[in-house]
């Protein structure tokens, strides 16, 4: 299980923040999403789950992922 890291700056309200946490728990392999809104990080604890897969699904929810 790995944990994943990362900053959505475009984050700005609740139906932002649900918005992500739903594309990314569509995500095969994600066991957790934890967003933050107020700092605007994201952490996923997942199992065999990329960072392109990860940009992918924050792009569907209409955001962009950041590293950090």
């Amino acid at each position: 299980m790995a944990t994943h890291a990362f900053q959505v700056p475009g984050m700005t309200c609740g139906h932002c923040k649900a918005s992500i946490e739903n594309e990314l728990g569509k995500l095969s392999g994600v066991t957790a999403v934890r967003v933050n809104l107020e700092s605007k990080a994201v952490e996923i604890d997942a199992e065999g789950v990329n960072w392109d897969q990860i940009t992918a699904a924050v792009d569907e929810a209409g955001f962009e992922a950041v590293a950090k």
